[in-house]
């Protein structure tokens, strides 16, 4: 029951996501549709935006490099593939089929918005930690940013639970203790319906009805209302024991909702003034680090930085959604540019800060690191603009020349890098490991395998520019010109 139960729930799940692909995809049966590879490929490219490489054909080989392609990918974002091999998914086997596609669900649509939870609720103070405030606002302020705290160290799960718990207890007797039986009356459902959008339900009159009942008109409304997909039926839940997966993915759902709801302009406000204090904390703790490192060793300082960045990426996480707004600069407020600009000049530090930690690179690295920024930054130019052919032919030979100069240099550069002994005289390490294998990464896979199409697509559009030029002249010599001098003229002008 449970595994038909969550074949049911995935393929309505799958069917939602692939109906944003182009052309939309819709799964018949899962254990045979998957079997090809192009289903998990193109659900893959719709979660995660990507394009990723595929064979067209549908023989063995093809089925098989395809979902080959598929598992590297998830590997790539660190997903544990357990017990899940191509062979098993190419015939079909349920179990394997059901805990991959649950792998995907979880990782790509429970822990994402697991993430944005934080936003939820206010960040104490970095300047007034300890500010004694006895007012009731402020003690629901202080409890919200203990729950924060604690959130933030739970699984996905827990976090989701826990919102699932908010929502609820707003109405009473509606009590949600996992994702089992808790949902079996149906209530849940209809009390967390009703948060998000109040007067959709009648939770009294829900109280008198049967779970069925109950679960019928929620998945109803959720379906009509919140445009929600119905990926369950009132059997699957109204059981012994519901499968807490499919619960999971359904509620899910509910939460991605909360998330496209409109924010209040005082929601706004409090979320902006929590990332404000929050950047104010992490230019004050950049401007301490950089303190008290300056008499350490370039590797403490590159220890410390990374130890930085990996805090900073992770705590940032919660303030994204506030911080990356799409909103042009005519729209944002007074506080919204504030903190616009205070996330300008946090990033503007701590670029400072690596590009100090470039320079004091002991020799040879540090003519290396200075090699590679060059390269890339060649790279990132833009090519340019082929509305004048002529003077872009000359731009684009430059650019050739310069990058084949700086090309010359690889492969010196590539024997320093390999045959660099990293300690000094007392044997101690002179450069973190991480920095090197980042350098080494950057030479083989940003550099050496520097695809060259660009520049021959480029070289193709500037020679047809120049093609159509050179038609337009020899269209205008097409007429008979009697004078021996205006041909010489019309020939001297070209």
């Amino acid at each position: 029951q449970r595994e038909f139960t969550q074949k049911k729930t995935f393929t309505s799940w799958i069917n939602s996501i692939l109906a944003k692909h182009t052309p939309p995809y819709v799964v018949s049966d899962l254990y045979t549709d998957i079997q090809q590879g192009h289903l998990l490929l193109d659900l893959l490219e719709v979660l995660s935006g990507q394009h990723l490489p595929r064979e067209k054909g549908f023989n063995t080989f093809q089925c098989r490099s395809n979902i080959e392609n598929a598992l590297t990918f998830l590997k790539s974002r660190s997903l544990k593939l357990i017990n899940i091999h191509v062979a098993d998914i190419i015939e079909g086997k349920p179990s394997i089929v059901l805990g991959l596609i649950w792998t995907i669900i979880f990782h790509f649509h429970i822990e994402e918005l697991a993430r944005t939870l934080a936003c939820t609720y206010s960040q104490p103070s970095p300047d007034h930690p300890g500010a004694a405030d006895s007012s009731p606002k402020a003690n629901r302020s202080a409890k919200k940013s203990a729950k924060i705290k604690e959130r933030w160290k739970m699984s996905a799960t827990k976090a989701l639970l826990l919102w699932a718990k908010e929502q609820c207890s707003l109405h009473g007797s509606v009590s949600v203790t996992d994702f089992k039986s808790s949902w079996r009356s149906g209530l849940a459902f209809l009390a967390i319906i009703q948060t998000l959008r109040p007067g959709l339900v009648d939770l009294e009159k829900a109280k008198a009805r049967s779970n069925k009942e109950n679960l019928k008109e929620a998945f109803r409304i959720a379906e009509l209302e919140l445009n929600i997909p119905r990926l369950l039926e009132p059997e699957d839940v109204d059981t012994v024991n519901p499968d807490e997966k499919s619960i999971m993915t359904y509620v899910a759902q509910f939460l991605q909702y909360s998330k496209n709801l409109p924010e209040s302009e005082e929601d706004m406000q409090e979320k902006v003034r929590e990332a404000m204090g929050w950047l104010a904390a992490q230019e004050e703790k950049l401007a301490k680090l950089l303190v008290e490192t300056e008499n350490e060793t370039y590797y403490q300082k590159y220890k410390e930085m990374m130890s930085f960045m990996e805090t900073f990426n992770q705590e940032k996480i919660p303030f994204l959604p506030v911080l990356s707004s799409k909103r042009g600069e005519a729209e944002l407020s007074e506080g919204q540019q504030q903190m616009r600009e205070e996330w300008d000049k946090v990033i503007s530090q701590i670029n400072e800060w690596k590009a100090k930690l470039d320079q004091m690179l002991p020799s040879p690295l540090d003519s290396i690191e200075a090699w590679l920024q060059e390269v890339e930054r060649l790279q990132a130019e833009d090519l340019p603009d082929l509305q004048d052919p002529f003077k872009a032919m000359s731009v684009f030979r430059e650019i050739i020349v310069i990058f084949k100069g700086l090309m010359d240099c690889f492969d010196s550069h590539l024997d320093t890098l390999q045959s660099f002994k990293n300690e000094d005289e007392k044997n101690m390490a002179l450069v973190l490991p991480e920095k090197l294998e980042e350098m080494k990464r950057r030479l083989f896979s940003n550099i050496r395998s520097t695809n060259p199409s660009t520049f021959l697509e480029y070289h193709y559009g500037l020679c047809s520019a120049i093609a159509n030029e050179v038609k337009l002249k020899l269209n205008i010599w097409d007429v008979k010109y009697g004078a021996k001098e205006s041909v010489e003229s019309l020939l001297e002008n070209w």
